[in-house]
């Protein structure tokens, strides 16, 4: 089934490890067979992943774009386990990860770990908030 895609003006687009960047216009292209490829929307840089959650997706990004190297899904469970223990309310979405990971679903993995950044956001949130009161008590 071939897949439809447009790009706005200087849009980036990964497709099987090739970073394609579009021109001035919008430009719209059909991709007629199987690959890898992520939207500039969907990427992740090493510089913007500040969070544990973001460092997990980068990790996750990788393993999609470089056929599922073991060196990166030991990289995964290392930063999976520690994101458990630091916060254990994260682990439904880790084990979600997990299983998309397992039924080999790269691509739905990564959609997962957005889910988990969002989480993650609420909680820093939450914090920060929490702090501002306690300065305004104090």
């Amino acid at each position: 089934m071939a897949l439809r895609i447009e790009l706005k003006p200087q849009e980036r687009l990964i497709i099987n490890g090739a970073l394609i960047r579009n021109g001035d216009r919008r430009s719209t292209f059909v991709i007629e067979n199987q690959c890898k490829f992520l939207r500039e929307s969907e990427i992740i840089t090493e510089t913007e992943a500040d969070t544990a959650a973001k460092r997990l997706c980068v990790t996750l990004q990788f393993i999609y774009l470089a056929d599922n190297p073991p060196e990166a899904e030991d990289l995964f469970v290392r930063q999976a386990t520690e994101i458990m223990k630091a916060s254990p309310s994260m682990a439904p979405y880790i084990l979600a990860i997990q299983d998309e990971l397992s039924a080999r679903q790269y691509h739905r993995a990564i959609k997962r770990g957005r889910e988990l950044i969002a989480y993650e956001r609420q909680l820093l949130d939450h914090l920060e908030a929490s702090r501002d009161a306690d300065a305004h008590q104090g």
